[in-house]
């Protein structure tokens, strides 16, 4: 069972500046009611000039979360764009090597590229939640779907299977305090969608959100952030990425369909798809380019055996499940289930 939580800003600062402190009351408050202890890191808090300009000060408060024998969960405020510029802090003298350990780290978004941070040291993580999009969430309480996943996180330490939430939400555009208490518009969720390959199937699951992916290769965002990636060998090989399974999911950016066909060419070059056992894929934001993005995917893969299943709950879709990266997964559309062996 998780008590003691450590939430770091390892991408953008914006938990630290003063507009959002409302809802950092709510979620610290929501945190409390649940038995956690909650702390947040040295630099967490020092907002989104400072955070950014200190790529050093969030590796510092990573590794002293690992480091902490008091923390049981690591839990991100948020994604953001650029926590690429962690590796050298990271990886230089093997500090992240060194203070792996075995806790929950919990996030999404561009945390996708600390997840295979993780990876690459051998720490297992899970993908799909973050402090200040889910727990801190303007509802009077938060998504129940979201809510069943934090709280069998929290009280098991594991995830012990997934299935299709009943409903999903339109994103919210306005994050005001007047907002609070204001339920987010719901339509009904369709499940799984097997769009092609056998209905079982199964890997440990790794991925997450492809427009990270994406930027790992192309430095039309960040210049150095592909040199870096590559320099590191952040991406994992295509050996390594051998009977996996490869999650992906994409941004409230919400790519056209052409930047994710370049995304998904981009995965392709690496010989991926050539080796997984299968692929998920969540549920793009307020369903935009969904009907495009599954052609796209059985198009540009082009290999017709090999499972994709669509329309997950996790990602920056709402609600959102957790999924675990390391552990046995067994993937099954017919019964729209996906179960992990956490042994």
């Amino acid at each position: 069972m998780i008590k003691n939580i450590s939430i770091v800003s390892l991408s953008c600062g914006i938990a630290g500046e003063p507009f959002v402190r409302f809802e950092l009351d709510i979620g610290l408050k929501r945190l409390k009611e649940l038995g956690l202890n909650v702390r947040f890191m040295p630099n967490a808090l020092k907002g989104m000039e400072f955070v950014k300009a200190h790529p050093e000060k969030r590796a510092e408060d990573l590794l002293a979360a690992l480091k902490d024998p008091d923390t049981d969960m690591i839990l991100c405020t948020i994604g953001g764009d650029d926590t690429y510029r962690l590796l050298p802090y990271l990886f230089d003298g093997g500090e992240l090597e060194a203070a792996a350990a075995d806790k929950v780290f919990l996030g999404f978004s561009d945390t996708t590229i600390n997840h295979f941070m993780l990876h690459k040291v051998g720490m297992r993580s899970f993908y799909g939640q973050a402090f200040l999009c889910d727990i801190c969430e303007l509802s009077s309480e938060m998504l129940p779907y979201t809510k069943k996943y934090f709280e069998q996180l929290i009280n098991t330490g594991s995830i012990s299977e997934i299935t299709p939430s009943d409903v999903w939400y339109e994103e919210r555009k306005v994050f005001s305090s007047d907002q609070v208490g204001k339920p987010l518009t719901s339509h009904k969720n369709s499940g799984f969608d097997l769009l092609q390959g056998a209905s079982v199937f199964s890997g440990k699951i790794l991925g997450g959100c492809i427009c990270s992916m994406y930027d790992m290769f192309n430095g039309e965002r960040y210049a150095d952030m592909p040199k870096l990636c590559e320099k590191y060998q952040l991406f994992p090989s295509r050996d390594d990425w051998n009977g996996r399974i490869l999650l992906l999911e994409s941004s409230e950016e919400k790519p056209s369909p052409e930047k994710y066909r370049r995304s998904l060419e981009y995965l392709k070059q690496t010989g991926v798809f050539d080796v997984v056992s299968g692929v998920l894929v969540g549920k793009p934001m307020d369903e935009m380019y969904a009907d495009e993005y599954k052609k796209l995917l059985v198009e540009v893969i082009d290999r017709p055996e090999l499972p994709i299943v669509y329309n997950l709950n996790i990602g920056h879709a709402m609600p959102r499940c957790i999924i675990p990266f390391g552990v046995d997964a067994v993937v099954d559309a017919e019964k729209q289930v996906i179960r992990f062996n956490n042994r």
